[in-house]
């Protein structure tokens, strides 16, 4: 099934099962009134809401209306916890290479991960709200997963019966505030705003074969003003599946439902297959050049998310952002 959170004037929104082809929706206040209810008690509601899914699919559902993703919020518009890994390893090396870096073995065998903010998530069509253009402001299409409560030392082999639903994320970054922040040791914060999420969270089923050894095998597309800059294949070169990346967030603490695990820059060896962060581009242009000459967004920019299935067909629908100056308090 596919869920979503609809605005409403409240922090979490209402939630709502989404028909399969995304053209039609229904509420689901009758049975939780938000996802992370939902989530709290997934054994119990899970089976409500599908079956609310199953009639909005035949055309059944009363009180059924037609799906906007601008009246969307975030699936989860606050989140307990927001875990974004780096399981695309290569855009770890090509970064490190660019800066004439060596990269740690340990990198093949150990995931990075790093806890984001997770307080203001923005919904799919949100613009992208900043204070300055000299950021070094940057796109990243991800995939990340919501899990229900996992305990403390779970391993890999079992972690992958805690994912409970999936979406796709715009992991926003500030590449110009990076390096200073990471030269201080003490990882990311002002380098990572508010990130962005497609407009419906699926579970797992909805994939069919196309989930598989915790890997969505599928391309993810990145438009950048129009333009289709990438579409990198998810399931190539992911070298941390979910379970990995589950199980390392809880080698030394619990995660409770509605912890988000983002998979990090979906990118693939084959630079043919295009880029879905910037940054990447720019470092190939600097291995094989010396220097970048691709720039950073601009106010004004777009940049669409979105991973079709076989047949062509949305599946997680558009993150369709525009980045726009922010009017801060003086």
């Amino acid at each position: 099934m596919k869920l979503a959170t609809l605005k409403d004037g409240t922090r979490d929104g209402q939630l709502a099962v989404v028909a399969r082809d995304l053209k039609s929706a229904a509420l689901a206040d009758g049975i939780a009134p938000t996802l992370q209810r939902a989530l709290d008690d997934w054994n119990f509601i899970a089976p409500q809401l599908e079956e609310l899914a199953d009639e909005l699919n035949a055309g059944r559902a009363r009180h059924s209306f037609d799906f906007e993703p601008k009246n969307c919020m975030a699936p989860l518009p606050r989140a307990f916890q927001w875990a974004d890994g780096s399981a695309y390893v290569n855009h770890v090396e090509l970064v490190r290479r660019a800066r004439h870096a060596e990269m740690p073995e340990s990198f093949w065998t150990d995931p990075l991960m790093y806890q984001g903010g997770s307080d203001d998530f923005l919904g799919p069509t949100d613009d992208i709200l900043l204070g300055s253009s000299d950021w070094g402001i940057d796109f990243e299409g991800e995939i990340a997963v919501i899990t229900d409560d996992v305990t403390m030392g779970t391993s890999a082999a079992d972690a992958g019966r805690h994912i409970r639903l999936l979406m796709l994320v715009n992991d926003v970054s500030l590449r110009n505030l990076i390096p200073a922040e990471l030269g201080k040791g003490f990882g990311f914060f002002q380098s990572k705003p508010a990130s962005a999420f497609s407009p419906v969270a699926v579970t797992p089923d909805e994939l069919g074969e196309a989930w598989a050894d915790g890997k969505v095998h599928l391309p993810l597309r990145a438009t950048w003003n129009g333009v289709l800059v990438g579409q990198p294949h998810a399931g190539t070169d992911m070298v941390f599946s979910f379970p990995q990346l589950i199980a390392h967030l809880v080698k030394t603490r619990n995660a409770r439902a509605g912890s988000i695990v983002g998979s990090g820059t979906v990118s693939n060896k084959d630079a043919k297959k295009g880029y879905t962060c910037i940054a990447e581009k720019r470092c190939l242009e600097t291995i094989a050049d010396g220097a970048p000459k691709t720039p950073f967004m601009q106010f004004g920019d777009t940049i669409r998310i979105e991973m079709l299935d076989a047949g062509g067909k949305s599946v997680f629908g558009a993150i369709d952002q525009t980045v726009t100056e922010a009017a801060l308090p003086r």
